[in-house]
């Protein structure tokens, strides 16, 4: 349910309201309430639970946990896009196996990851994957309104298993999955995927 590189990314926050929670209870019991309640939230933003990953060589899984909010086709193939609300897990993971062979860091604004202009204008990195074979999908990390801070795992040149982790986002965002034209998606708008598990798309 939790792994020690994750919960690092969060552990000021996790310390802070620590501390706040006994400075409240030593001052009056009932106080404790409040931060105590924000302490849990928090430990559980940054939960990361093991996925049962898909054996099937062909299978594209989710790079994300959240709801699919769009699905578009683009000159160089089909996009889809989830966002994660901050109940969700905000680990990010490879939708394929392969090495990592370009990174790209934008700055950019903030917006509400629902703004259809977040894609463009927030803040996000670009991770291409690409398979022995050639075969290449692209992993678009967006920070939002509240998420500000996009972190990475994993760097050019790593070598990935499907499923295994890229980066993670801080609260409320947005991941972009771009994949090769001729790619079957599996999902649909509204579906709920998780990251790692989830079959969005499968290679013909």
């Amino acid at each position: 349910m939790f792994r020690a590189q994750t919960l690092l990314e969060g552990k000021w926050p996790i310390l802070i309201l620590v501390g706040l929670s006994v400075a409240a209870g030593l001052w009056w019991v009932p106080a404790m309430v409040v931060p105590g309640l924000l302490l849990a939230f928090t430990i559980s933003f940054f939960r990361d639970p093991e996925r049962v990953i898909p054996a099937d060589p062909q299978a594209i899984v989710s790079a994300a946990d959240g709801k699919v909010v769009e699905i578009r086709t683009t000159p160089t193939g089909p996009m889809v896009a989830i966002f994660l609300s901050v109940f969700n897990v905000h680990t990010q993971r490879a939708p394929v196996a392969g090495r990592i062979t370009a990174v790209s860091y934008h700055p950019g604004k903030f917006l509400d990851v629902r703004n259809p202009k977040c894609s463009v204008e927030n803040e996000n990195r670009v991770v291409v994957i690409t398979g022995a074979d050639g075969f290449q999908v692209t992993v678009r990390q967006i920070a939002g309104l509240i998420a500000r801070r996009i972190v990475a795992w994993k760097v050019e040149g790593d070598t990935l298993a499907k499923g295994e982790h890229l980066g993670m986002i801080r609260f409320g965002s947005r991941v972009e999955l771009s994949l090769p034209a001729g790619t079957e998606i599996l999902v649909k708008i509204g579906d709920v995927a998780k990251g790692g598990e989830t079959i969005v798309a499968r290679r013909r």
